[in-house]
């Protein structure tokens, strides 16, 4: 007899809820939950074949390791025990950096991605770290840290109340949005337009969010800073700033004409191909608008300025006030976010609204990979830098690799380099439920079960959203025989590693992690548990395993949480309250929060920060390198896809889910290309024969070719995805153009030439 279930979707930043059919042990359907508190019944396409994901047949059920030379089935057993042979001595004969961790963007999909890394980087030692994070979102991550003192402090547009929306290098219509969690994204702009509400969209291409815009700007690519500094500098110069109330808050905006001041819209109207009107219009636009909200991502992120650009972003909500006010840009406050700060003697704990002072602020660069010295952010370093890394001989050279949920085969810079890289290691670890291009060289391959036998709640996505809101899915179909929960798998890593395999139980790490947690609160003077006895706290705790007994700990002693009796309000949160509300908890529209949020050194927001200061005459270099006829290429996203990791589900490939190269039609007729024929298209990194698509949705000089494809290595067993490999964009690069503040590879606005093929 069929049953429902309700699960958060995994595969992409929208984070809707799903009501799931199932029939024994098979999902057999899936549609939006139209009492989930966020969602409210919206689902995308991918969304809608969870089953499919869920069931695919190419997964691995199994652990591998490695034997002769190739990987064959092995009992879970097996795979900690030669884990353990492992890596143990490795660390013990080449040092702690001698070992490297990867993790991948699924990872924050996952509860055990939030809960468990942390844990083995401490285990581990080391400082090879990379992530996702820097052919991504870094930049905006760093421009964060440099305003707020907090990377993690990233406003987000309010867009059920804003009155005029600015996007730059965003397409939500496909991407569902990012670094911005908003379930029907497509719905929210229409409703803002309804309203009366004006959306202009700053692409080089016309993607299905520019064609819903009241304006779409199309300048040359990478030249998102050189125009966010144009739209402030106009701000300043014709005096329409006004910072309102943000204004005590702010330290360096008396400096900030003179640093913008080369800025103007004539100085870049030539390298962004707009006209100085156009910038002068869509700036006097924005601040007339009763609110406002400026929302740049990948495009902007991912350009050779991409910090620059996304420090600019929040300028712009600055100097129109729009900064942390509803229909602005705000902060969200997640409900597993760290307890906001006493509000002062006696007068208990003020939700997101403590009071300003000096913080320890945001430091780039307390260290610096081996080979090319690139600066650590946000304890991690480029993804760009993995291959040289392992291969570079000499002390420090990374000989064991740790990959969670990672594909930088595809997804970083000379996939081919690091791909021989990767043949080369003493020893490798790969949590991922394929082989893929990057797990086909581990030694041992830990697969996780399908999403719906795993738990979710979203630590990371919360922290974005437009909304406060909490949800928490139990797993929707029992663990199968022989599957390992995605979080026992983890601890069973770090047991590994540590040196502790066969001596403590999995649930010994997160006993730890949940010790450890309690001793800070009861030895922390401003906590409300100062003082108490964290054993008969941990006592108190609930939940069915370790994962949920930590959930119910974040929960508590978040910002909305009973505190242990501390809070009795009936909806303080802990971990029974959420299980009683299956659709979710709704917490509100997002509040003004400054100053809590601020972590700074001096209390405010550092409008001009020495990093981006230092930072500005390379901009300004910018200005004089003017477009030289040659062709530039951008990436895209499709609805159906989610970078590398949805390629092997028939449902999703197909329509306009397809690897080819997008080219103008006066283009295609200057260089001989025919619609539906090949091309070379050739970059730093190397070449690429490619299928041309000839469209008018890309303007002249911009061609465009989606990330995540190249599935035509052997080893792998992708049937379906290496059946229509596609082309890895990535191998266009080689690795060395980076933004200098973040360490982000350059994927967007980098010279290609392209020649016909017969």
């Amino acid at each position: 007899m069929p049953r429902s279930a309700l699960r958060v979707c995994p595969l992409c930043e929208a984070t809707c809820g799903l009501t799931l059919t199932i029939e024994g042990t098979t999902v057999t359907g899936a549609r939006g939950d139209r009492d989930d508190v966020f969602s409210r019944g919206f689902l995308c396409p991918k969304g809608a074949v969870f089953g499919a994901v869920d069931a695919d047949p190419d997964r691995l059920r199994t652990p591998l390791v490695r034997r002769d030379g190739r990987l064959r089935e092995a009992t879970w057993e097996e795979a900690f025990d030669a884990i353990a042979a492992a890596v143990p001595g490795i660390t013990a004969s080449y040092g702690a950096q001698s070992v490297g961790v990867v993790l991948g963007n699924p990872n924050v999909h996952t509860m055990a991605g939030a809960l468990y890394p942390p844990l083995l980087l401490k285990a581990l030692g080391t400082r090879n770290l990379f992530t996702a994070s820097t052919v991504d979102q870094m930049p905006k991550h760093v421009s964060s840290g440099l305003l707020f003192g907090d990377p993690f402090a990233i406003p987000v547009p309010d867009l059920d109340r804003t009155d005029f929306l600015l996007l730059l290098g965003a397409n939500p219509l496909e991407s569902n949005g990012s670094l911005c969690t908003a379930p029907d994204f497509p719905g929210r702009l229409k409703a803002l337009r309804a309203r009366g509400g004006t959306l202009v969209v700053v692409d080089p291409r016309r993607t299905r969010t520019a064609a819903l815009a009241d304006r779409h700007l199309a300048p040359r690519p990478g030249s998102d800073a050189p125009l966010l500094a144009a739209l402030a500098h106009t701000l300043l110069a014709e005096k329409l700033a006004d910072p309102g109330p943000l204004a005590p808050h702010l330290r360096g905006l008396d400096a900030l004409p003179a640093a913008l001041a080369d800025f103007t819209p004539e100085a870049v109207a030539a390298g962004c191909d707009l006209t100085a009107e156009e910038i002068r219009a869509l700036a006097r636009d924005l601040a007339a608008a009763p609110t406002a909200a400026v929302y740049g991502r990948m495009g902007s992120c991912t350009a050779e300025h991409g910090t620059l650009a996304s420090w600019l972003v929040d300028v712009l909500n600055i100097l129109t006030g729009n900064l942390d006010r509803p229909g602005g840009a705000l902060f969200p406050l997640s409900a597993t976010a760290p307890a906001p700060r006493p509000a002062g003697p006696g007068k208990g704990f003020a939700l997101g609204r403590s009071p300003a002072g000096p913080g320890k602020g945001f430091a780039l660069g307390r260290w610096a990979s081996r080979v090319s010295g690139h600066p650590e952010v946000k304890s991690e370093l480029p993804l760009a830098a993995l291959a040289e890394e392992i291969d570079t001989p000499g002390e420090g050279r990374i000989r064991a690799l740790i990959a969670i949920a990672a594909n930088p085969v595809l997804s970083a810079p000379d996939g081919r380099r690091l791909d021989a890289a990767l043949a080369g290691l003493d020893f490798m670890v790969s949590v991922d439920p394929y082989l893929n291009e990057t797990s086909r060289h581990a030694h041992v391959v830990l697969p996780p079960p399908p999403p719906a036998q795993s738990p979710h709640f979203d630590f990371a996505f919360n922290g974005f959203a437009v909304r406060d809101q909490v949800r928490y899915s139990p797993r929707a179909v029992p663990l199968q025989d022989g599957g390992r929960d995605e979080c026992e798998i983890h601890a069973r890593l770090i047991l590994a590693v540590s040196g502790l395999h066969g001596s403590a139980e999995p649930s010994a790490v997160d006993d730890t992690a949940v010790r450890s947690t309690l001793a800070k609160a009861t030895a922390d003077p401003d906590s409300p548990l100062h003082g108490q006895d964290p054993a008969r706290l941990e006592a108190r705790l609930t939940g069915a395993d370790g994962p949920e007994r930590r959930l119910d700990l974040m929960l508590r002693l978040g910002p909305y949480g009973d505190r242990f009796g501390h809070d009795p309000a009936p909806e303080a949160l802990t971990l029974e309250r959420l299980l009683a509300h299956p659709h979710g908890i709704d917490l509100g529209p997002l509040k003004p929060r400054l100053p809590g949020v601020l972590r700074t050194r001096s209390g405010g927001i550092e409008l001009l920060p020495d990093p981006v200061v230092a930072g500005l005459p390379r901009l300004r270099e910018a200005l004089a390198d003017r477009p030289d006829g040659a062709l530039v290429l951008v990436g895209r996203r499709h609805l159906r896809s989610n970078n590398s990791w949805l390629h092997n589900v028939p449902a999703l490939t197909g329509g306009s889910n397809r690897c080819t190269l997008q080219v103008h039609p006066a283009d295609a007729a200057r260089l001989g290309l025919a619609d539906g024929g090949r091309a070379r298209v050739t970059a730093a990194g190397g070449s690429l024969e490619v299928p041309v698509e000839v469209t008018d949705a890309v303007r002249t000089g911009v061609v465009s070719l989606p990330h995540g494809w190249g599935h035509d290595r052997p080893g792998t067993r992708l049937s379906v995805a290496s059946a229509d490999p596609g082309a890895n964009v990535n191998q266009l690069l080689d690795g060395r153009l980076l933004d200098p503040l973040s360490g982000t590879a350059v994927l967007n606005g980098f010279p290609v030439e392209l020649v016909p093929l017969p």
